[in-house]
């Protein structure tokens, strides 16, 4: 990287999770809305200690020449992250314990302990545990040098410190049992004497309770819990030979028995019991992370709310989108280019373009690529639908999408009993690519209509993540896309090249390279010239060195980036003309949109890429240039908006403090919400 400024990109993905804790202790956030930010913090932490911190522990194993061929030090690394997860979780700790909880109860909504219930809650948690939790709660003796109990990963346990009754001057002796949040509701609600009172128990705090009946004879000195996080990359050794599904599927039935990547535990925990815990479970010191008495906190997500709507977001509900009463369909896309911003617009305009096709009798063809789909799925029953229909339908599913490799399989044999042609992954690359096509015969011949997003086909994310999508019939768009459709179905490359759509693995890259060089080109002779980035990461060193040398050139750039940015902005001799900033709010930023002025023919694409290595290097991706004039007007509006958001905007910087952005204005723009009325208002002038 040649010394040039770069944050390494886990120590920046840190600072991105941090801002989602920032959500959680701003006092301006709805308290309910505060519980689910503490929720995704911690089910982000789990999946990054699942998959990164697992791959740090791994290259500490590699060997002397391999680690020579790295151009960082693992164990510098890891030791620098565990730190920041480290002062991260005792400030978790801090809000939920001194911020939430206070506010909770001022809500008249009361989290108890054991010692806290009154003669009739004690009598409900006992009756409780017998009926429910007997089934399920198996305590087991840890002894030294013997076999050691399983702990199920991201499972919640107990650590009982115990003593036997009878014997005087009885050893200490420890036990394990489980904690079965994974059948039972981690928020217990419990009677109360008072009207409008709320009053929860959390599920471990009942096995707390109640533990002693497992245990006669002995006596309860304390208890801790913990939690064992284990790798979740799945390990395939050749991708190139033999049946990749099979392989997958044999890695998934390891995932969950893979080696720890964390052990969590209560920090109040005393050193003698840490210290039996690691003997007994063979655990190191940077296996170790202390939190507080709860972990598994992604349970927020459970968090009743006792329909308590003011302790809430005010409800933004997806807008209609044109498409949906056009009163024909696809004469509609024919007519003009539309695209849809969701969640801000409703996904029912994406859906309506499976649904229309399934059930129209001059549709032939279906075409889609599968990413990650939800569980119940419009989409994927109009592909079925179609197939009994009559109409050719083919689906390429991508098995190696990450946490989705299962469901994704098993939609895969669902599509292909119902007669779709299905195909899988490609050895050694990832399609991230979110296209769909339909082919109709009409009076004026074979019409290609064709939907590209920077989301997936997925009807659950679509009402959270922010994403656009653009229906076309535009030639120019819609033959490429079938000819992607045919590499992918084929594995045959295709005889031309793509001219309009950026597709990975054809010059996706290059062409993103080619533009900033014109921009620095442009700034070198004295023109105009400037880049517009809205990306969810942006790590690839080769990329960021470009940028700086657009930035030295005197280019213009603004960067809006939700989460990795391993770029410093404002770095004096690489980065004076970079500005960047994150937007961290109640929908998540997915969207993916690069600016060029291009010396005043400017292009605009939306994209399914970060500007990472994997997604330029090791994926089949797409970009989509925006060609009609309103829509490109409307993105510019749209990111005009976030440029000037001084309310849930913070400044990225070399620092890593997610300042947030104030410009002095007394006019507060928060712009989620300005974006939801910048639709409104378009609705209401149609």
């Amino acid at each position: 990287m040649n010394n040039m400024p770069y944050i390494d990109r886990d120590v920046s993905w840190l600072s991105f999770n941090y801002r989602v804790l920032q959500e959680a202790k701003d006092p301006s956030v709805p308290l309910l809305e505060r519980v689910k930010f503490l929720a995704i913090y911690s089910s982000n932490l789990d999946e990054f200690f699942r998959i990164r911190i697992a791959n740090h522990r791994n290259l500490l194993r590699v060997g002397k020449k391999t680690m020579r061929k790295l151009d960082y030090a693992p164990a510098i690394t890891l030791n620098n992250i565990l730190k920041i997860v480290k002062k991260q979780q005792e400030e978790f700790s801090y809000i939920f314990e001194n911020q939430i909880v206070p506010l909770l109860q001022e809500n008249k909504i009361f989290l108890l302990r054991g010692y806290e219930l009154n003669p009739e809650q004690r009598d409900f948690i006992d009756t409780f545990f017998e009926n429910h939790l007997l089934p399920f709660v198996q305590p087991v003796l840890l002894v030294k040098n013997k076999i050691r109990p399983f702990l199920n990963n991201a499972a919640l346990y107990l650590v009982l410190h115990l003593r036997e009754l009878e014997l005087a001057n009885a050893p200490s002796e420890f036990a394990i049992i489980k904690i079965p949040s994974d059948h039972l509701p981690r928020f217990i609600h419990l009677p109360s004497s008072r009207p409008e009172r709320y009053d929860l128990i959390i599920l471990d705090d009942v096995v707390r309770h109640s533990v002693q009946w497992l245990f006669p004879g002995y006596e309860i000195i304390d208890s801790y819990s913990i939690k064992l996080t284990r790798d979740a990359e799945l390990y395939i050794d050749d991708e190139f030979s033999g049946d990749l599904i099979q392989k997958i599927r044999r890695s998934l039935t390891k995932r969950n028995i893979g080696p720890a990547s964390r052990l969590v535990y209560d920090r109040e925990i005393p050193d003698k019991v840490l210290h039996f815990l690691m003997q007994v479970f063979e655990l190191a010191e940077e296996d170790l992370m202390p939190e507080g008495r709860y972990h598994n906190n992604s349970d927020f997500f459970t968090f009743p709310n006792f329909d308590k709507i003011h302790l809430k977001e005010i409800p933004l509900p997806p807008l209609p989108h044109p498409l949906e009463k056009a009163p024909d369909y696809f004469a509609a896309i024919l007519q003009s280019d539309h695209m849809v911003h969701m969640p801000y617009q409703s996904y029912e305009s994406v859906i309506l373009f499976f649904e229309k096709a399934a059930e129209d009798p001059h549709v032939t063809h279906i075409k889609i690529i599968q990413y990650r789909v939800a569980a119940v799925s419009r989409i994927m029953s109009a592909l079925i639908r179609a197939v009994k229909a009559g109409k050719h339908v083919s689906a390429f599913i991508e098995v190696k999408a990450r946490f989705d490799e299962q469901a994704n399989i098993e939609w895969g044999e669902k599509l292909e009993k119902a007669g779709v042609n299905v195909h899988y992954s490609f050895p050694g690359l990832k399609v991230h690519a979110k296209v769909a096509l339909v082919r109709r015969v009409e009076t004026r011949g074979a019409m290609i209509y064709t939907y590209f997003s920077t989301g997936n086909f997925h009807e659950g994310t679509a009402r959270i993540y922010s994403d656009f999508g653009l229906f076309t019939a535009d030639r120019k768009l819609t033959r490429e896309a079938a000819r992607l459709f045919s590499y992918l179905e084929t594995v045959k490359r295709p005889r031309t090249p793509f001219r309009h759509i950026l597709v990975g693995q054809f010059g996706f890259r290059e062409k993103l390279e080619d533009y900033i060089r014109f921009e620095i080109e442009q700034a070198k002779a004295g023109k105009p010239s400037y880049i517009l980035l809205k990306l969810n990461s942006l790590q690839d060193t080769q990329m960021i060195a470009l940028l700086y040398e657009a930035s030295q050139a005197g280019v213009k750039i603004k960067l809006i980036i939700r989460g990795i940015c391993s770029l410093v902005p404002g770095v004096r001799g690489y980065s004076e003309n970079i500005e960047c900033i994150s937007i961290v709010d109640r929908f998540l930023e997915h969207a993916r949109v690069y600016v060029f002025h291009h010396g005043g023919k400017e292009l605009m694409y939306l994209g399914s890429a970060d500007w990472m290595t994997r997604n330029l290097s090791h994926r089949i991706e797409t970009a989509i240039p925006v060609y009609n004039p309103t829509i490109k007007k409307t993105i510019h509006d749209l990111l005009q908006i976030q440029l000037n958001d001084n309310v849930k905007a913070r400044l990225v910087k070399h620092k890593l403090n997610n300042q947030y952005k104030r410009d002095g204005s007394d006019l507060a723009i928060r712009s989620q919400t300005e974006t939801y009325y910048y639709f409104k208002r378009l609705q209401d002038e149609l």
